[in-house]
């Protein structure tokens, strides 16, 4: 069966085919680890996650690398200011190292929440330093680069098409750089490659220009290439990385090599709240822990992302969030239903209802549709463990853990538990071994059992 993807390079929603027949090479945006991630942030992860998904239940093997950025992301999307994690680590008092370690566990504790797989590659970018220097090293001699006395810039004069995603005029366009606008660049779009450091600049790294650190854009064309080659299929990302980022990406790969890095370029729309952007000035930047502290399951969250496409936009309202929780909690039941009846199935009526299933998640994610051939599953009065096998495998797509019983699900952690969960986490960070271990005894005479895993802390009722 075809599969179908919106492709922002070419505007169109195009038939997809791998460069190679059985495995498709992806390459994901990752987090700018100086703080927490929002479920904005991780309603983008969640399409990533499906689109892993649905092509593994086309059959085709993944390739999937994904960077973490710990160094050279500025503050301005406009390409100016000092860089996110120096700034995070002085307002926390930590070295951008520790902030760095402390923010990607927890992007990873939020995944393993969602049940999002992990990529089969996670690259960070202060490990592919040499990796960096060598492309803007080809650059320069390509005669795609050159230097100030600030930094390494890409000359977008020399390209025959800038931009290529977003199709913006670029007088109304900020200028591509890292740092503020130079008067020594040749062109106010052209960005900043590599960035010379002043002398009290936390990271930085000896380079033929002197002590100095990469651009942001500059590492995902570096890890790219490195793990997926010149050429690979798929490229996603927020709907936010279209008119710098990737941008200039692609720049950076024509200069370097003359190919535009991906045949798919995929983005995720923003997630609203209550009909308006997130914002700490209004007080609505919520984080997956803050559902979990009402009450929601983080996989109530991901059911939630399935009532709108990908490319739309997703209002989140608690309203929502607690429909979504009825919901779930009908899929488990009916899941479980199906399991335990005894009825006689059409096996044409599951092949028509699977094929109706298939045809929306290949025709580019088509999540809503996709939950309304579940919820017909749930609905069949002839209750068969047929339509539960069914049911559990749409959920290899949805991911929902549906064949966990809803009693084991809705295992609820009383306040105190989770405030005491918190400290020894805390305890633990800072290496109080004895204080973790203090907590951990109490945590176990309250009735509750506790567990260290890779993905985080499992906590069951003894």
């Amino acid at each position: 069966m075809d599969i179908y993807f919106y492709n922002t390079l070419t505007k169109e929603k195009e038939i997809f085919k791998p460069i190679n027949e059985k495995q498709v090479r992806i390459y994901s945006c990752g987090p700018t680890v100086y703080k927490d991630a929002t479920i904005g942030n991780m309603r983008t992860n969640l399409f990533q996650d499906v689109l892993r998904r649905v092509l593994k239940y086309n059959g085709y093997t993944i390739k999937h690398a994904m960077n973490i950025t710990d160094v050279g992301h500025l503050v301005s999307d406009g390409d100016a200011g000092e860089d996110k994690m120096l700034k995070s680590a002085r307002e926390e008092k930590k070295t951008p190292m520790e902030i760095a370690n402390h923010y990607t566990k927890l992007f990873f504790e939020d995944l393993a929440a969602l049940n999002v797989e992990t990529p089969e590659i996670v690259c960070k970018a202060t490990e592919h330093i040499e990796e960096m220097l060598e492309y803007v090293k080809q650059l320069i001699e390509n005669g795609y680069a050159y230097e100030t006395s600030t930094a390494i810039y890409f000359d977008i004069s020399k390209l025959d098409q800038y931009p290529i995603l977003s199709n913006l005029n670029l007088e109304e366009q900020k200028a591509g750089a890292r740092v503020e606008v130079d008067q020594e660049k040749r062109n106010p779009y052209d960005f900043a490659l590599w960035i010379k450091a002043p002398e009290n600049h936390l990271m930085k790294w000896d380079s033929p220009w002197g002590p100095s650190y990469p651009g942001w854009h500059i590492e995902c064309s570096a890890m790219g290439q490195k793990y997926l080659g010149e050429q690979f299929d798929i490229h996603t990302g927020g709907i936010d990385l279209i008119p710098t980022h990737h941008e200039n990406e692609i720049a950076q790969s024509k200069g370097k090599c003359g190919k535009i890095p991906a045949n798919f370029w995929m983005h995720g729309e923003y997630l609203l709240i209550d009909g308006g952007k997130m914002s700490k000035s209004l007080g609505n930047v919520y984080l997956l822990k803050d559902l979990e502290k009402k009450g929601y399951d983080p996989l109530v969250y991901r059911l939630f992302s399935y009532s709108s496409h990908y490319k739309n936009k997703l209002n989140f309202t608690w309203e929502a969030m607690e429909a979504s929780k009825k919901s779930l909690e009908r899929l488990k039941n009916g899941y479980q239903a199906h399991l335990a009846g005894k009825d006689e199935v059409d096996t044409n009526k599951i092949t028509e209802i699977e094929e109706k299933f298939h045809q929306a998640i290949n025709d580019d994610l088509n999540m809503p549709l996709a939950m309304g051939v579940v919820w017909e599953v749930i609905r069949q009065e002839n209750k068969s463990p047929k339509w539960a096998e069914l049911l559990a495998k749409f959920d290899t797509v949805l991911a929902l853990k549906i064949e966990q019983p809803m009693e084991e699900f809705q295992q609820e952690i009383p306040q105190e538990i989770l405030e005491l969960i918190e400290q020894r986490k805390q305890a633990r960070e800072n290496k109080d071994w004895v204080k973790s271990d203090q907590l951990r005894d109490l945590i176990q005479e309250k009735g509750y059992q506790i567990k260290d895993t890779k993905d985080g802390v499992e906590v069951k009722k003894v």
